[in-house]
């Protein structure tokens, strides 16, 4: 049997072309992954490919992970001969980044046990520079220097490009937090991708280096790619240009985040002879919901003409709600009819999912299926990374990585307390910035003995000395032993229910055995020391994965946390003006992006889609009146909207109904 038989003619003609730069337009549903797994094992197993010579870039570690096991499992068929995938790079691009700059760090200047900033320690930073709490102002200043990065624009660039006061004063801030950052040896998210890129465009060697290394890269969700990730694919590949990048132009929904669909125009002018395979046959949904979603993305200019078709029968009508009187209105409709649809079709609770535009709509809709005692479960909850409890511990580790990263040591330094206060903090600042050192060396120095009393002193020398002892044990002994022992010197679980009533104290000290068992585990199966781990910390979601199966439950997510995930129905709520096209994206001259984020909406259904909206939305302390979405006209006429009917009449059946359902349920 062939190793491509399972493919249909697209798939297969794309998995095998290896001659050149290849874009695979895949349309939602179309097989995508399905693709790039085949081809990593033809590439292996039919063309001779060493496993290590070939990268497969996708933006997030489960889409990673899954790609992993999905080339695994495949290559270990009858029809692959049991190849080994061995070596095989399947990463994330920031993983991608991060592995460039610890190979290669002395290039960019810094040691190889750099830190890595998460976003909360940038904005900590930047509230710093500013001299302000203000979390808005502080947003704004965080995002302006992330989309300078991912455009490859340094700070003197960007403040010779400004054009105004507002962005001159931006650009000055994102200097001195450059400057910050050097001095912590530090590098935030957004630099993993932007220094490997300048690296490769300035050095020569560094560049032959890779590009031998690597001799085939496939690049998923192509069209979330940022100015930075296209130079990063373009400098590693070189003139060979053995790149396979597949996206689909119509789910191009991250613009406000700096990524650019112009890349997909980008590609055709960059590579003349760029090979187009466009798979348009949708594994997913049914002939009305691909009727509806090629109705409406008609509606945008098209970069490639493409058009999504199904062999799994002409399915449901889509069908438009009557208008909600309101927001909690509009909850308790949808959950009666998701109610009435699961006990008819004897469906599960994870069958079905509630879409809407904004996080700030889930409320109405928890409490609506908590009513139910509907099980369900919300994208986007606070990451395992974010708990205090972990962020306490994490600083210790950082700090024994990296002695010049400041932000960790005022945390690890001061929790638990240790009997140094604030004003001996701002004393050893004022040395280190007098000497122009981290504050753990500043603690070392002569001035520090003359200008910090010896009692004030004696505490900070003997924390230092600490994670010195540690800092000796981190590269000889397992992850999992140092970081107990860690945890039982600084007596962390004291500390906690010392700090917090006993059943909160309790919860967070589980958080923190739990994290210490994950650092184990993976130390034993990555053959990775503790240091190595805390470099890759940042990059990991621990909630990703937790589960071996996804819960029985109702997902309530964003619709752009819902891109990639499918549902057997799905109620898209809120299709309102101001909403969804967003009131600030028309303004801005987004709507393309806007109607691209619904068509990702309705392209997330198997068998059924709902659309509910508002005649009324409580906003702030008022009231006030909603338009159903164009969008939903931008559908076509195959669509079931609602018979016009008196508002208590609809009450009335829809209460009947919900007490006859509730009977049954009994």
């Amino acid at each position: 049997m062939s190793l491509l038989s399972a493919l249909n003619p697209p798939q297969r003609e794309a998995a095998k072309y290896h001659d050149g730069p290849l874009l695979v337009l895949a349309g939602a549903g179309s097989g995508k992954t399905r693709v790039i797994t085949h081809k990593i094992a033809f590439l292996i197993g039919e063309c001779g490919y060493r496993p290590g010579s070939i990268a497969a870039i996708t933006f997030t570690n489960k889409a990673a992970r899954e790609m992993q096991e999905r080339a695994a499992k495949l290559t270990q068929g009858e029809a692959f001969n049991k190849i080994s995938t061995k070596g095989l790079i399947v990463t994330t691009f920031h993983s991608m980044g991060l592995r460039m700059l610890r190979e290669d760090a002395a290039f960019a200047g810094l040691k190889p046990a750099f830190s890595i900033l998460d976003a909360a320690d940038a904005a900590g930073i930047v509230s710093e520079i500013l001299k302000t709490t203000d979390r808005q102002e502080i947003r704004r200043a965080v995002s302006r220097i992330s989309l300078w990065k991912n455009e490859l624009q340094s700070p003197a660039a960007a403040l010779a490009s400004a054009e105004d006061d507002n962005a001159r004063a931006y650009a000055k801030i994102y200097d001195r937090y450059d400057a910050t950052l050097r001095a912590y040896q530090a590098v935030d998210f957004d630099d993993l991708i932007r220094l490997p890129a300048e690296l490769l465009d300035t050095h020569f060697d560094l560049r032959e280096k890779w590009q031998n290394r690597l001799r085939h890269i496939l690049v998923d969700e192509y069209q979330d790619t940022n100015a930075a990730q296209y130079r990063l694919l373009q400098k590693l590949t070189g003139v060979r240009a053995a790149f396979t990048a597949v996206g689909d132009d119509d789910q191009a929904i991250y613009g406000w985040r700096g990524a650019s669909a112009d890349n997909l125009r980008q590609l055709a002018n960059d590579y003349p002879h760029l090979r187009v395979v466009k798979l348009e046959q949708n594994y997913r949904s049914t002939v009305r919901i691909l009727k509806a979603a090629n109705s409406l993305i008609a509606n945008n200019p098209k970069l490639f003409e493409k058009r999504l078709w199904s062999e799994l029968g002409v399915g449901d009508p889509i069908q438009v709600l009557p208008a909600a009187r309101d927001d909690e209105h509009e909850a308790e409709s949808v959950v009666m009819r998701l109610l009435s649809h699961k006990f008819q079709h004897r469906t599960r609770w994870r069958d079905y999912a509630i879409l809407y535009r904004g996080n700030y709509q889930a409320r109405v809709f928890e409490q609506a299926l908590r009513n139910e005692k509907v099980p369900y479960q919300l994208s986007g909850g606070q990451s395992f990374f974010d708990k205090t409890e972990i962020k306490d511990v994490i600083a210790y580790l950082r700090l024994i990585a990296n002695g010049d990263d400041d932000p960790a040591f005022i945390r690890a330094v001061t929790t638990p307390k240790r009997g140094i206060g604030a004003a001996t903090l701002e004393k050893l600042g004022q040395v280190a910035a007098t000497l122009r050192t981290s504050l753990f060396d500043a603690v070392f120095s002569a001035a520090a003995a003359t200008q910090i009393g010896e009692r004030q002193l004696a505490p900070l020398t003997e924390f230092c000395n600490f994670i010195n002892r540690f800092e000796a044990r981190v590269t000889r002994e397992p992850a999992g032993e140092v970081l107990n022992d860690l945890l039982q010197a600084i007596g962390y679980e004291t500390y906690l229910f010392d700090q917090d009533d006993e059943r909160a104290a309790q919860t967070r000290w589980n958080n923190v055995l739990e994290f210490a068992a994950w650092i184990a585990k993976k130390g034993e199966e990555d053959e990775k020391n503790l240091l190595q781990l805390t470099q890759t910390i940042a990059l990991i979601t621990l909630l990703e994965g937790r589960e071996e199966e996804e819960p029985d439950a109702v997902r309530l997510s964003t619709l752009h946390a819902a891109k990639g995930l499918e549902f057997g129905h799905v109620f898209l709520v809120g299709v309102e003006e101001n909403i969804l096209p967003h009131r600030d994206a028309v303004d801005e001259g987004r709507l393309e992006e806007e109607r691209r984020l619904m068509y990702v909406g309705v392209t997330r259904a198997q068998r059924s889609l709902t659309l509910s909206h508002c005649a009324r939305r409580k906003r702030a302390r008022e009231t006030v009146g909603c338009d159903p979405s164009r969008f939903i006209d931008e559908l076509g006429d195959d669509v079931r909207q609602p018979a016009k009917t008196d508002d208590a009449e609809t009450k009335a059946q829809g209460s009947n109904r919900l007490a006859a359902l509730k009977a049954m349920l009994g």
